[in-house]
């Protein structure tokens, strides 16, 4: 599992363009949201760089956190799924699942209100499953928060669900703001423990895409590494 236009670099490749990019005075900007390093020049970016998630950035150095403690979880109109690790293990996952679409429609009753603003007996039921949907979601996060000292939270949802997401009965664990929430960079093609072993092992590899001019400084020795261009829907 690939993000989509970048590709896997190795931690020597990294410490060599890392290393470049403080020799030549290259801006660093970490972006905290992402877990990402932007590398720029004259105002243009050169090379933008997922961290591995199980190391820490702080003041332009790295270092690789020894208890990692990570949750995942993925939110889509009617399934979603979370995922706890310790290291390298995945210790517990959970599906859930909730009638939210309208069958002749294919579309959300979220988005359907959001159009129409009925409310009619079918869509009190999908309402009534949205709001149990989050909530069964919200228990089981707030259940690991109770439960493990949760290093980073990852999250992957679109900005329309936010709102019942984090304005729900019950609160996930977390700001949507919180420092140490990620978004999650790719998509998920179904809710299952493979697919979630496989996030796993991404995440904690290093990314990077460069610029046209980003090549020029950085793309020595890089031919042989892999690119991901499909983007997978789950």
């Amino acid at each position: 599992m690939k993000i989509p236009n970048y590709q896997v670099i190795q931690f020597d490749q990294w410490s060599n363009i890392f290393e470049k990019a403080l020799e030549l005075e290259i801006n660093m900007d970490y972006l905290p949201s992402k877990h990402q390093v932007e590398l720029s020049l004259n105002h243009k970016w050169l090379a933008k760089i997922f961290l591995p998630w199980d190391y820490l950035w702080t003041n332009n150095s790295f270092q690789k956190i020894d208890d990692f403690h990570l949750v995942l979880v993925a939110i889509k109109a009617g399934q979603a799924f979370t995922g706890y690790f310790h290291n390298h293990d995945l210790i517990d996952h959970k599906v859930f699942r909730a009638y939210m679409v309208r069958q002749k429609q294919g579309k959300s009753q979220i988005k359907h209100l959001k159009t129409k603003g009925k409310s009619r007996a079918g869509s009190r039921i999908r309402l009534a499953e949205t709001e149990r949907f989050f909530l069964e979601i919200n228990e089981r996060l707030n259940f690991y928060a109770d439960q493990f000292p949760i290093t980073r939270w990852g999250i992957s949802c679109s900005k329309t669900l936010w709102p019942y997401f984090f304005d729900a009965e019950l609160t996930p664990p977390f700001t949507s703001k919180q420092e140490n929430l990620i978004s999650i960079p790719f998509h998920y093609q179904q809710a299952s423990f493979e697919e979630l072993q496989k996030s796993y092992h991404s995440l904690i590899q290093f990314h990077l895409l460069l610029s046209e001019d980003g090549k020029r400084y950085f793309g020595e020795g890089l031919d042989g590494n892999d690119v991901e261009l499909e983007d997978d829907n789950w």
